[in-house]
């Protein structure tokens, strides 16, 4: 049994798309230098031919992977979240007491994860120490460098 993953409508649609790209155009093209490589002769000494049968088994392998994702896939109803506590989609405004810097993070699925982008996984140290959290609370998350303290400022569904 694999475990249910939580996904936007953004998230699950790249899923699907990664996936029909693999099936659509990776597939064919691995099946392609197979059928070349066997053309080249002695496939017991033919080292392309080894070469893209394990490509084959490594793409085969992802696909499998991607499917078995997208069957526990589950699309978060970003309507009905409640922004009272800090839960999965909720966009947390933030203030490091220790700097006093303040910060926004969405906390999404750890597959949607994008620093960058001020996207953080729910399954990481922080995520895991805001979840449930209301506004005016301290969160006290414990990280390698130490403890660090935050102040939630504000929950919205941005």
């Amino acid at each position: 049994m694999s475990k249910v993953s939580y996904y936007t409508a953004e998230g699950l649609k790249k899923l699907k798309d990664e996936l029909n790209q693999l099936r659509d155009v990776e597939r064919p093209k691995a099946s392609q230098a197979i059928a070349e490589a066997r053309d080249k002769g002695d496939l017991s000494e033919n080292a392309e031919y080894d070469a893209a049968k394990e490509a084959q088994g490594l793409l085969e392998l992802k696909i499998s992977k991607l499917e078995e994702t997208l069957a526990s896939a589950r699309l978060i109803d970003e309507s009905q979240l409640d922004i009272s506590k800090v839960l999965v989609l909720s966009t947390v405004k933030l203030k490091n007491q220790g700097n006093g810097m303040e910060m926004k993070y969405t906390l999404v699925a750890e597959s949607e994860a994008d620093l960058k982008a001020g996207k953080i996984s729910v399954s990481s140290p922080i995520g895991k120490g805001l979840l449930g959290k209301k506004v005016g609370d301290t969160a006290e998350i414990n990280v390698p460098n130490g403890i660090l303290k935050f102040e939630i400022l504000g929950i919205s569904r941005d």
